[in-house]
Order: C-alpha cells, then structure tokens, then sequence
C-alpha cells in the first residue's frame, strides 16, 4: 500500500527543531518529505540545515508555500503570527509548547516582574483567540505539540480511563529539573512567564486531558478546568541564595518554583508542581486517583534501565539522562529518550491525523486551557494565592 506523503518545514533552529527532526524520522505511517527549515538567525540556520541536508529558506513565507505541515519550534514570543500566516495557507501546525503567552508592552524597560498579572491573562487570551479564529477560518489543524500527552505511559492510562469509565478524584504531577537549555527562557519577553508555563505546562496538559477523556469517557463531553490557586518563587534570585553552581540561575525577570491547584468543573482537582530547583535529572511524573484505580505515570526517571559506576569518568562518552549533573553513581537511564518522553508518538500521531482528517488527541482546545489556567494562575499568585476564574475559549 502506498503511504500519503505530506512535505513538512521546520521554523526554527534550536533544541525544539532538533528533536523534531529526530522524531519525523520514526514516523512510519505517513511518508514525511522534511522540505526545510528557516530560522532569522542565518547562522544557526546554517549549522542546522546544512548537516541534515535540507534546505535554509529565506523567509517564513517561502517554507509555508512549499509544504503541507509547519512545525513552529520557535521561542513562544513567535509562534502567533507563524500560526496564522501557515492557517491562512491551509497548511497544519504543530506548535511547541507553551502555545502563546503575554511577551510584554514591547518597550526596552519592560519588566516580568512589574507588570499587571490582569493584563497577562487578557493578552494571552487575546493571542489565543487569534490563533483559534484563524484554525476556524482554515482547512488545516492545530496540533498542541504536548509530548505528555503521547508518551507511553500517559496513553495507557488514557486508555484505562476509557475502559473504566472511572472518576478522577484528583491529580499529583510535577516537572523539575535544574533549568533550561535556553538563555532566553530566564527573559519575560521571550518565554512568557518561568517555571510555571516552561515547565508546569507540561503536567498541567496532562491532568487537563485525564478530565477531557474521563468527561467523554462517562458524560460524552470533557470536564474542563473552573479556577485556579497558585504561588511563585524566585528562589536563585533572592539575595540570600547560596549559589553551589549546580543550578542554572540565569533568571531576570521569571519565577523558578511554582506551585498550581486547579479546580474542575465537577469539583475534583488537580496539584502541580513545577521548578528549576531539583538536582539529579529532570523529574516528570504524573498520578491519578480515581474511583476504581491508582496509577503513577514516571516519565523520567523511570527503573527501566539503572547503572552504576564509581566514576563518571568511565561513561564519558555516554548519554546518561537528560540534564544529571554527575554519572557516578547509580543512575536511571532513559535506554530511548524520546520514546519514553512521546516525541515520536506524537509526530506519528499528528501526521496521521493530518493524512487521514481525524482530530488529534492534543489540539487546539487543550493547548487553549493551558494557557487560560496558567495565565489564571498567574493572576492568582499576584493575588497571594486567591482562586481566580479559569476563563474558557470555545
């Protein structure tokens, strides 16, 4: 049988464009024709395209002329206007996480750390609806690039919630480790807010989708997010910090601990965690309590491989996990990354859906409730940890 053959390019250059490139090479039921990539950094572009063999494009316009499927791995600042030139050719996107945000006034003294958290919520949702109008107005789709919601252990518990039929009484889930890859992530302006959408949004996805299978699993329509209670911190910039050098602590303007409770419409909840604040690897788990079952997803680390060596010295030239700060020891290895962590599901799953027209599992709406609470949640550690209403976009 001959498989549909969808062209793709890749706006951006950076860690989010390398591992997509990774992960289209794993898709097996669409054939993916990887056209090119574009970046306004010529030279990291360079770098980029030239070792993969594709194609620099001069301008973002040209890529989206030239394929069927954009995959936006900017920094968030710039998915918006990518989304809505690519919808308004018809063509699919798949968006990296966060989807949007509020990225500031635009002036030079614009700082994260002063503006009105009322104004963020507002803006960001503003973004949102943007994007959505034109997903509506466009015969391509919006696929929420949220690998959690397609690494493995995620998608057997969504099908344990389907076969149940069980109610979720309530959700534990964190992602920590010691900072970002990106300088620009400590910058208001770039990355839209710290811990609590670079890394929170992660979980946050994830406990948002539970609710929607549980929803049409047992009521025929998901449960949605109601309100949301939250506090920040910036540890790393307190005064009193005492910097060992383990932690990465580039921050200007952002949190790095954020700690979110949300509500959903049928009163269960939810209890993320998310820092740059924990040493040993990234942290990524999610746990869910139901009525009939129990079930803790370990995303990284997990027990599926464990080393140990007196030296690190002896695994130089291995790949350990991602982000540890030393390989003596034992150590939990991850024996396929991207595997465990769904970025390949996710890419089979989204070329797929755009092959055969169904919806894909992380779209649009979950991506549009995971900026609503965060933003929402924004609002509410400015509060002091008052609920503030999830405002929904339909």
């Amino acid at each position: 049988m001959d498989l549909k053959v969808l062209r793709c390019g890749i706006a951006g250059s950076g860690y989010a464009a390398k591992f997509h490139f990774e992960a289209l090479k794993r898709v097996f039921g669409v054939r993916v024709e990887i056209e090119g990539a574009y970046s306004p950094n010529h030279e990291h572009l360079e770098q980029f395209t030239s070792v993969r063999n594709i194609k620099a494009f001069q301008s973002i316009d040209e890529l989206i002329s030239e394929v069927d499927v954009v995959h936006v791995c900017t920094p968030p600042s710039a998915h918006e206007p990518i989304v809505i030139s690519a919808l308004r050719s018809n063509r699919h996107v798949i968006v990296e996480k966060p989807f949007t945000g509020y990225f500031g006034d635009g002036s030079i003294g614009f700082n994260g750390d002063d503006f009105p958290r009322e104004t963020g919520l507002e803006q960001a949702l503003a973004s949102v609806r943007r994007m959505i109008d034109a997903e509506k107005k466009s015969k391509g789709k919006i696929m929420y690039a949220e690998n959690w919601i397609y690494a493995p252990s995620v998608m057997k518990e969504r099908e344990i919630l389907q076969k149940t039929r069980a109610q979720i009484l309530w959700i534990h889930g964190e992602e920590s480790h010691s900072g970002s890859h990106s300088l620009s992530y400590g910058q208001w302006k770039y990355s839209g807010g710290g811990s609590m959408i670079g890394k929170g949004c992660h979980p946050l996805s994830a406990a948002l989708h539970f609710k929607q299978v549980e929803g049409k699993a047992r009521f025929g329509k998901s449960i949605r997010p109601m309100s949301v209670s939250a506090r920040i911190h910036a540890v790393t910039r307190m005064q009193n910090y005492s910097d060992e050098k383990y932690l990465r602590n580039t921050y200007k303007d952002i949190e790095d601990f954020a700690q979110v409770h949300v509500v959903f419409e049928d009163g269960t909840f939810a209890d993320i965690f998310a820092s740059e604040l924990v040493l040993g690897g990234v942290h990524n788990w999610i746990e869910v309590n139901t009525s009939n079952h129990r079930t803790i997803c370990n995303i990284t680390p997990n027990n599926a491989m464990q080393t140990y060596t007196p030296d690190g010295k002896h695994y130089s030239d291995v790949y350990i996990v991602e982000k540890t700060e030393t390989k003596s020891g034992w150590s939990s290895v991850s024996p396929d990354e991207s595997w465990f962590t769904g970025y390949q599901h996710e890419m089979e799953a989204f070329y797929r859906s755009a092959a055969s027209g169904a919806p894909p599992e992380s779209d649009s709406t979950l991506a549009a409730d995971t900026i609503s609470t965060i933003y929402a949640a924004y609002l509410s550690a400015e509060k002091k940890g008052s609920e503030v209403a999830v405002p929904l976009i339909s």
